[in-house]
């Protein structure tokens, strides 16, 4: 099928290629299995959804159809009103940013840092008594990178509060 965003973006067959074109262009949210890596899935698939070839675009557990139905779709505009759209990055970082009143991005969690810096932002914060989140950036490539962009400070760990960016171990130290 399509790439999840784990996988790269670019599958090898071409018609795969367009139809996670197609998914990106309008902002779909989406996930995919890769039906090269298991040949009982791929077949029993097409058997199951009667449906001979891929990719098979599905949405909420209902086949769409493949990249024919997904073309016409997007043509007649009902592309946008099928299929459920991915929260836009700048609106994703302010959530995570405002999930709690101190919200530290580091490296790793508050049960284990992976970086030195992350290590000694910890302890400062435990010993502060300040209650706070984590999110560990390891974890999520697109948060990491957008992050930095997003408040124009290049490195881990970035410690937030009420939504304001304080700064990373040094400035915290």
């Amino acid at each position: 099928a399509v790439p999840s965003p784990a996988e790269p973006r670019f599958p090898r067959a071409g018609f795969s290629r367009q139809m996670v074109e197609i998914l990106q262009r309008h902002g779909v949210a989406f996930s995919s299995f890769d039906v090269f890596s298991d040949e009982e899935v791929r077949q029993g698939l097409k058997a199951f959804s009667n449906w001979p070839t891929y990719p098979q675009l599905y949405v909420a557990g209902e086949l769409i159809g493949g990249l024919d139905v997904v073309k016409e779709l997007e043509a007649s505009g009902e592309l946008d009103t099928i299929c459920p759209k991915g929260q836009k990055l700048e609106d994703r970082l302010k959530s995570l940013i405002n999930k709690a009143p101190v919200m530290l991005f580091m490296k790793g969690n508050k049960q284990m840092a992976k970086c030195g810096f992350s290590k000694q932002i910890l302890e400062i914060m435990n010993n502060s008594g300040v209650d706070y989140e984590t999110f560990d950036i390891l974890e999520d490539e697109e948060v990491r990178q957008g992050l930095k962009s997003f408040s124009n400070w290049p490195t881990y760990p970035q410690l937030y509060v009420k939504g304001e960016l304080v700064g990373g171990l040094d400035i915290v130290k």
